[in-house]
């Protein structure tokens, strides 16, 4: 057997392990472009939506901590005007 026909025998091979891959995973028809792409969007829109939800957590966090500071400064400065 020759060199360009072990590579030819190993080309063929790996076409049809990629069908049997892709077909296994229901990627085989004219729709699987479609569905790549759908999939890709959907794990974009997921990563979009994780990131802005830690945002929304820190300012969250933020808020609630400066919040915290001013009924401190609040309280203290109404206690000495009171007095």
């Amino acid at each position: 057997m020759t060199t360009d026909e072990l590579e030819d025998m190993l080309d063929r091979a790996a076409r049809r392990g990629a069908k049997a891959a892709l077909a296994e995973l229901g990627l085989h028809d004219a729709q699987a472009a479609t569905d790549i792409n759908d999939m890709r969007s959907l794990i974009a829109a997921w990563r979009e939506a994780r990131s802005t939800a830690w945002q929304t957590m820190v300012r969250l966090g933020t808020t609630a901590l400066f919040a915290m500071i001013a009924t401190a400064v609040w309280l203290h400065l109404k206690g000495q005007i009171l007095k």
